[in-house]
């Protein structure tokens, strides 16, 4: 059944594809002209990536692994989505970056990728898409070199507990939910059914718990988990945008986005 999941899934991304690249979200001028699509929380905690062998788990069309390219990384990239990695072969050879993509599914990579790397990374709305969060950490030991660094920035759990196809959004989901979530609806969050496309998608919420066990459990270290109140993406109803440019909830009473950094140790 899982199969059934992601071939839904991979079908809304592809149509996906063509209308984020066009989205003022993505800014794809911008980013042709140079511009960097990291945000501050990744940037600050990985400011020394050059010349250093970077996996982007989950990487869409690959902005974002561009974007490291382009700060000295030897990038490779993987995503469900065929389309989204045809942009971002196509991005890369337009660009004139080094880079290496591939299409495949998350727990599929061991497949695709034998190389080990200095940095695994993954960011913002990616491990909704996965069912089984401990071979996602088996996944990503695998893929690191001994001494490796595994950094994710992520929606917190709680933003996923609310259901915002309601107006105003309501409480409707677990904190740590097996069961999956189906979700169908008009447009996507880079823009607000203009387009006039279905999204179908199957997700599921992961608690703060099952990502560090995951983590712990294949081995890695954790250095750090920070919680923060501010996103750097306005997609969620009613954030009020602050002094920095990131966006808040009104009351802050719940943070929106968590960073977690952790290291493979070396053998002993």
């Amino acid at each position: 059944m899982e199969h059934n999941y992601f071939k839904i899934n991979k079908e809304t991304w592809n149509k996906k594809v063509a209308i984020h690249a066009k989205s003022d979200m993505y800014a794809m001028d911008d980013f042709k002209q140079g511009n960097s699509s990291l945000m501050k929380y990744e940037l600050d905690s990985l400011p020394n990536v050059a010349g250093k062998s970077l996996l982007h788990l989950q990487c869409h069309f690959g902005q974002d692994t561009l974007s490291w390219a382009r700060m000295g990384a030897k990038v490779t990239g993987i995503d469900l989505s065929d389309e989204a990695i045809k942009l971002a072969k196509s991005l890369t050879e337009e660009l004139n970056l080094d880079a290496t993509f591939h299409c495949c599914n998350v727990f599929d990579v061991n497949d695709h990728v034998t190389e080990t790397f200095d940095i695994v990374f993954t960011s913002y709305g990616v491990i909704g898409w996965l069912p089984d969060l401990k071979k996602w950490g088996n996944i990503i030991a695998s893929r690191l070199k001994d001494g490796g660094t595994f950094y994710m920035a992520e929606f917190h759990p709680i933003v996923w507990m609310f259901d915002y196809l309601q107006t105003p959004p309501v409480l409707r989901y677990a904190y740590n939910q097996e069961e999956v979530i189906y979700e169908e609806y008009e447009g996507t969050y880079a823009e607000d059914g203009e387009t006039k496309m279905i999204s179908k998608e199957y997700a599921w919420n992961h608690g703060m718990s099952d990502v560090i066990n995951a983590l712990i459990e294949a081995g890695l270290t954790i250095e750090f988990l920070n919680e923060h109140d501010a996103s750097p993406y306005d997609v969620l109803p009613n954030l009020v945008k602050n002094k920095e440019g990131m966006y808040e909830t009104k009351d802050k009473l719940y943070p929106l986005i968590y960073e977690l950094k952790a290291t493979k140790k070396p053998r002993q």
